[in-house]
């Protein structure tokens, strides 16, 4: 939105400075996004006089002009025809930017005769496009600068510009009237009082409008209009020019030229019509599919069923509420003139807007929202307009459906600002804001004005109270607390596991992703998911269709978009929840990483290598360190398919208590999400982690064993498909209070352990806690080892 600063003091009586305007726009929640000062680029122009003008001595059009300056006589060559003794001229003196020919004044010889400056023409200072002379002013002191002048004569040249940002829930800052009422309210000045015509027509209106039964309710709510006959369209006066030229409109005639000033001043769009050429009455309705109209733009648009539009007896003359037929539009040849002045629906302008991709002043406003009640108001005050600059005769108005009734009100409680907004403002204080803005106060109800759709709460009053008052008034104080003395943690136990597997992971070299919990079908389903239950209903494209059943997919997505750009090797991880279901609750924490490529950089001495499960398992079992899991765990390999099914390991508490999962990822997934392998990754679950018996702050005593540690190895010779975790496990399960570890520490297959055998050899480490192991002691765990392992291998001791 761009209005003037002139155009704002039309409103607003006010001797605030453009700083102090643009501040508090800001401060009101109407962003200043430009301010745009012609006379910035002025200030190095004074005002001089010609005292003489002779013949260059070697250029027949050049002139050798002594000019009286504020710096005292100077030579100044010059080759404008009208340069002449005693004319009041404007100086760019060296040094000077002349931003129209893009260049800094400096001092020359033009064919042999110095120049100190320039006489500029209108042009050349960007005021007009006017260069057949240089600018002979009729009046203006030597010396003066000419910013002064311009602001005492002629002060559309340096008037400023202010642009705003608006937001969707304001539409009543949309006209220049609006902003005023705002920074009224706010104490920088007093409303200027509008002035009201009643217009009295000389007969009724020939022209008919009606709007259809279907298109009332959703599509036009009022439609009203009046002939004016006996127009001279010429030029609009040289004030509307100015104020439309420098919010960037373009100056066509003084019709189109009137309707444009009451958009941008009232928030008011209008149309007309050219009468002579509207065959019969107006109608408002629906197309029905396939129409076609040429528009003011001179393009053509093709409708959809159901869009509103105007037509005549020839067919559709405007596209309703957002742009005007060509075929109806006025000319500099118009005489007769049908205004009119609609209340449309806002999504229904939304939607046809976008459909026929038409981007108008005119829609901008409607499918905001406009003041309703000020309709025949304003169809007053235009017709008053045109009457004025244009001449003719009025007819009464004809109008077609009624004035929507948006009177609402809503109850205003004083203190709720102190508890919404935290700021103390008297009563009498929020009263007075509201009355400024255009509420009408019935006791504690407040009724808000038809401009104000925004409005629809109590909430709403208090906002519109504090926004006045300026949340710049806010002051920071501190919560009370709830009790005496410290305060209690404010994280919760899950939280400071979150917390601590970001760091524990970052500090392993991982680098953290924040990716989509929405991925496609396909990845989904990869990772045991994209079933109905995780389907988005309205997603915002086929790639995010369905809720993520695991971190992975998304980690391995960001692997394979930086392997595309160059980038082989690399450590991603991501902490965050994944989802098993479409209901609230069904979704569970998860902490993944994922290493790619080669463990580093190559070098001279080859220390680097490809990654394997056992960086994977590594970084897994520091991650469930800090987050407080038990040392003592079980690894199987019943992971999900994902997984290579030899190269994975699922860290279990029990049968049932998952913890991690750590491995090769499948090459059937590397493929499918096109990631170049090797690839190996983790998942860790906090949730299932039990929680720590003791809750101190403090670290537990250290604990150290001033028992001798006992040793023994076991060969067990079983079949060749037996897994050597399978006798860790079952091994490290004889005596869980003695047995402190089991790993295995060589395996043999010859033809001597029989076909399809081999040889598997742990050592078991014993650490008593109470008393010095006996040798009776020592052999009855290894019995219940042997015992152990041949139950769950069927593995024998070797001889």
């Amino acid at each position: 939105m761009k209005f003037t600063l002139a155009w704002l003091r039309d409103h607003l009586d006010t001797e605030a400075t453009l700083n102090e305007i643009a501040e508090t726009l800001t401060d009101l929640g109407l962003e200043v996004e430009e301010i745009s000062n012609p006379a910035d680029k002025l200030q190095g122009f004074t005002i001089g006089k010609v005292l003489t003008a002779d013949k260059h001595p070697d250029a027949d059009k050049l002139k050798v002009c002594q000019v009286l300056t504020d710096e005292g006589e100077k030579q100044i060559i010059c080759g404008a025809p009208n340069a002449r003794e005693g004319i009041t001229v404007v100086i760019a003196s060296p040094g000077t930017y002349v931003p129209g020919i893009d260049t800094t004044i400096g001092v020359g010889k033009i064919r042999g005769v110095e120049s100190f400056g320039m006489m500029c023409s209108e042009r050349e200072m960007e005021l007009s496009d006017e260069h057949e002379g240089i600018i002979e002013l009729p009046s203006g002191e030597v010396g003066q600068a000419f910013t002064d002048w311009l602001a005492q004569n002629d002060p559309a040249k340096v008037d400023p510009v202010i642009e705003i940002a608006i937001t969707p829930n304001r539409p009543d800052a949309l006209g220049v009237r609006g902003i005023a009422r705002d920074l009224a309210a706010r104490g920088l000045g007093t409303m200027k009082p509008t002035q009201t015509f009643e217009i009295k027509g000389d007969s009724p209106c020939p022209i008919g409008v009606t709007i259809d039964d279907d298109t009332r309710e959703n599509g036009c709510e009022l439609f009203a209009g009046r002939l004016i006959r006996g127009v001279q369209n010429g030029p609009s006066p040289q004030w509307l020019q100015d104020r439309l030229r420098a919010i960037g409109l373009r100056p066509i005639s003084a019709l189109v030229d009137v309707t444009n000033f009451f958009t941008f001043d009232r928030n008011r769009p209008l149309h007309v019509f050219d009468a002579d050429k509207v065959q019969g009455n107006l109608r408002v309705h629906r197309a029905q599919g396939g129409e076609v109209m040429t528009g003011l733009d001179e393009k053509e648009y093709t409708f959809d069923a159901g869009q509103v539009v105007i037509s005549d007896d020839n067919g559709i003359e405007s596209v309703a509420g957002i742009m005007g037929g060509l075929a109806t539009g006025c000319t500099g040849e118009t005489v007769n003139v049908f205004l009119e002045a609609a209340v449309w629906d806002r999504v229904q302008i939304a939607m046809t807007g976008r459909a026929l991709k038409i981007n108008s002043d005119a829609r901008y406003r409607n499918e905001r929202g406009i003041d309703p009640a000020f309709n025949m108001e304003a169809i007053e005050l235009a017709t008053q307009m045109i009457l004025d600059l244009c001449g003719g005769s009025a007819t009464e108005v004809t109008t077609a459906g009624a004035v929507p009734d948006l009177a609402r009100a809503y109850r205003l409680d004083p203190a709720r600002v102190q508890s919404l907004v935290g700021m103390d403002i008297p009563a009498d204080t929020q009263r007075a804001t509201l009355e400024a803005l255009g509420f009408r106060l019935e006791g504690d109800m407040a009724w808000v004005p038809s401009w104000r759709p925004d409005v629809q709460g109590e909430a709403d009053l208090v906002e519109e109270v504090a926004r006045i008052a300026s949340l710049t008034r806010l002051e920071g104080k501190p919560m009370p607390r709830a009790r005496m003395g410290v305060p209690r943690p404010i994280l919760s136990d899950m939280q400071k596991r979150e917390q601590a597997a970001r760091r524990t992971t970052a500090a392993l070299g991982y680098n953290e992703c924040v990716s989509y919990s929405f991925i496609d079908r396909g990845a989904a389903r990869l990772f045991g998911g994209g079933d109905e239950a995780t389907m988005l209903e309205n997603p915002i494209s086929s790639e995010m269709s369905h809720m993520r059943p695991d971190l992975l997919p998304g980690l391995l997505q960001a692997a394979a978009r930086n392997q595309a750009r160059g980038h082989s090797d690399m450590a991603l991880f991501e902490v965050g929840p994944a989802f098993h279901g479409g209901e609230p609750g069904e979704q569970h924490l998860q902490v993944a990483g994922l290493l790619v490529g080669r463990t580093g950089p190559r070098d001279v001495h080859g220390a680097d290598r490809v990654v394997d499960l056992f960086d994977a398992k590594a970084d897994a079992e520091a991650v469930l360190s800090a987050l407080g899991a038990p040392s003592k765990t079980q690894i199987m390999r019943d992971g999900p398919d994902w997984w290579h099914p030899g190269r994975h390991g699922v860290v279990r508490l029990g049968p049932k208590k998952q913890l991690a999962v750590f491995g090769e990822l499948h090459p059937r997934v590397l493929a499918a999400l096109d990631v170049k392998g090797p690839a190996v990754a983790f998942t860790v679950w906090p949730t299932e982690i039990p929680q720590a018996r003791r809750k101190a702050t403090t670290r537990p005593a250290l604990e150290l064993r001033d028992l001798q540690a006992v040793e023994r190895d076991f060969a067990f010779v079983v079949d060749r498909d037996v897994e050597a975790l399978a006798l860790v496990n079952a091994a490290a399960g004889a005596d869980k209070g003695l047995i402190d570890s089991v790993h295995v520490f060589d395996e043999f297959v010859g033809d001597s352990l029989g076909e399809g055998k081999k040889s598997i050899a742990l050592t078991v480490r014993l650490q008593p806690t109470e008393k010095t192991l006996k040798e009776a002691d020592i052999e009855a765990v290894g019995a219940k080892v042997i015992e152990k392992v041949q139950n769950a291998t069927g593995g024998v001791l070797r001889g």
